[in-house]
């Protein structure tokens, strides 16, 4: 049975593609004991890998003396991310298309279509270095987009 009150924390995880591992297992958890459908779960473990990743390799540049902090949210009808990483930052409007022509075969950009396909919100601070996402149980709807039972 899901918990009424939202479960919160704050984690700071090195700089290394595994460290990521543990934090995984324990919000993974914390959306399946708060009833999040697994689709919902998929697309959560998804964004955070890669927005940890780019937060080490872009923005930490692999060093494993820097830290990324990760605070979390997970409610009753969202799980809410900040992800931190020690770097100077990046314009995300910068960052070319994968799927226009010239970029299909380049690498850049990949992981944040997928960040921006599986949550719901993705918002940049100003200096670049921290995203927010969220992801919702119920998708919101857009005003005047039909109901899923009008559709």
């Amino acid at each position: 049975m899901a918990s009424k009150t939202p479960v919160r924390g704050s984690v700071a995880v090195e700089s290394r593609a595994s460290a990521i591992t543990e934090f995984c297992r324990k919000i993974l958890s914390e959306l399946e004991a708060g009833d999040f459908s697994q689709e919902d779960i998929f697309a959560i473990h998804l964004a955070l890998e890669e927005a940890f990743i780019n937060a080490i390799k872009h923005g930490n540049r692999m060093k494993r003396d820097k830290e990324v902090k990760i605070d979390y949210s997970v409610g009753l009808d969202k799980v809410e991310i900040f992800m931190t990483d020690e770097g100077n930052g990046f314009d995300p409007n910068s960052i070319p298309d994968p799927r226009s022509g010239e970029n299909l075969y380049k690498t850049e950009g990949r992981g944040l279509l997928l960040i921006n396909s599986y949550m719901d919100v993705v918002e940049f601070n100003e200096q670049g270095n921290q995203v927010h996402m969220v992801r919702y149980k119920e998708k919101p709807r857009l005003a005047g987009a039909p109901s899923q039972a009008q559709a």
